[in-house]
């Protein structure tokens, strides 16, 4: 355990539906829902003003329209969000060089490699508010929840207590008296199942799970669990900040201007991809075992589907072969908006094959693969487009062969609404260069 409060952890607040209201003049102040906008979706990140009605992420987005009808419900622009995150941590990254990412919109830093003058509390904490300061100033108004105590543990809890745009700095030796009150949910890893068999026990509170020996801990939830809860109970907790995770995983992605519906051409592009990912894996001497599918709907509703080898393989028709079995599982019809191929389970050698069944379909060799541009094209709520006449502006709605855009953007006053042909040569969508 450290002796300073020297482990920040920093959390964009709200962060998706936070870009969308700073891009979205007219959102902001108000309840705003990202993720699927069909009635198969889920929540991905609700606003607080959505919050407010009981709104929340994981949510189905049937129920989040019933509990808040009046709010703005779009279906995401990464690009945004990635350029957004990518700010926020090179400038973590300029602070200290030991920087943890954790998502787009989280992360953990060392403060012990960063210029501090010490790591007394109110050196800390100055630190901090100055630090919450630049990001609203790199990402053009987001504002950030910032933890720091003396482990990654304390640190992320911290971070909860004061959200939206808090700081709280857990001095050292006082980490056991803010933990007690709390509920055993706080500890990273208590799920719903392993707090219902806490609570079956009697123990719903960190204080509570404090009073229980190491010995019955395991019994009630195995070794690692029970172990781990043991020390984490008495925020005990000596993880190290690492700036480079070890790949866990190689995979390859792509998105798609319009939706895809034609099952032949996705297993193309599976295949494809199984070829990158192949490539990558040869290339750093690895192999891996699981194969995963990676497939997000026309309504933004992700799924993914995995399978495990009898032995780890760097082979891409092996991969794509898997993949594209994997794929029938999945209804499609829809439309597809992203498909992707992972390989997990990496290790650093291949089990050859005994059995000489080594027909491997040459990727390179595959007829070369189109993307169709549709002249029906798709308008999902919330995405960036571009009028000829009127400039930029982001789609309000669509239906019925029209779509209705409002032009506005982070630098302008909530602009006008206007109505065009769902297919009017004049409107585009719009990303940004590069």
């Amino acid at each position: 355990m450290r002796a300073e409060a020297s482990v920040l952890h920093l959390d964009l607040d709200a962060f998706f539906a936070a870009v969308e209201q700073r891009d979205k003049p007219s959102l902001r102040g108000k309840p705003v829902v990202v993720g699927g906008v069909g009635s198969r979706g889920v929540v991905s990140t609700a606003s607080y003003e959505a919050r407010r009605y009981g709104v929340h992420s994981a949510m189905s987005t049937r129920e989040a329209r019933s509990r808040c009808p009046h709010a703005a419900f779009l279906s995401g622009r990464f690009h945004a969000y990635r350029d957004s995150s990518e700010r926020v941590m090179g400038l973590l990254r300029a602070v200290s060089p030991l920087v943890e990412p954790l998502s787009l919109d989280e992360a953990f830093v060392d403060l012990e490699r960063a210029d501090l003058p010490d790591l007394s509390v109110p050196a800390v904490t100055a630190f901090a508010q100055d630090l919450r300061a630049r990001v609203v100033d790199v990402t053009g108004g987001l504002t950030a929840s910032v933890g720091i105590g003396t482990s990654k543990f304390v640190a992320k809890v911290a971070s909860d207590l004061d959200k939206p745009d808090g700081l709280v700095v857990v001095p050292p030796g006082t980490e056991q008296d803010l933990l007690r009150p709390m509920n055993v949910t706080v500890i990273p890893g208590v799920g719903p199942a392993t707090a219902e068999r806490l609570r079956r026990v009697g123990i719903h509170t960190i204080a509570e799970l404090e009073s229980v020996s190491e010995e019955e801990l395991v019994r009630l939830l195995g070794r690692a669990s029970g172990h781990g809860l043991f020390h984490l109970a008495r925020a005990q907790d000596d993880r190290p900040v690492v700036a480079e995770r070890e790949a866990k995983s190689v995979s390859v992605e792509g998105t798609y201007d319009t939706d895809l519906t034609d099952r032949k051409l996705m297993e193309g592009l599976l295949t494809r991809q199984a070829g990158d990912v192949a490539g990558r894996l040869r290339k750093h001497g690895l192999s891996g075992r699981t194969v995963t599918i990676k497939v997000r709907l026309h309504d933004f509703t992700t799924l993914s589907r995995s399978t495990t080898l009898a032995s780890p393989t760097d082979a891409a028709g092996t991969i794509a072969r898997t993949a594209r079995g994997l794929l029938t599982d999945l209804d499609t019809s829809g439309g597809v908006r992203l498909l992707g191929v992972g390989v997990s389970g990496l290790a650093d050698w291949i089990q050859e094959d005994l059995f000489g069944e080594t027909a491997e379909e040459d990727v390179e060799e595959l007829p070369e693969i189109e993307v169709p541009h549709h002249s029906r094209r798709t308008w999902a709520p919330g995405m960036d487009v571009e009028h000829t006449a009127m400039g930029r502006g982001w789609v309000w709605g669509s239906g019925r062969g029209v779509v209705t855009v409002r032009f506005e953007t982070a630098e302008t006053p909530p602009g006008p609404v206007r109505s065009y042909a769902a297919d009017d040569p004049e409107l585009r969508p719009w990303q940004p260069s590069g």
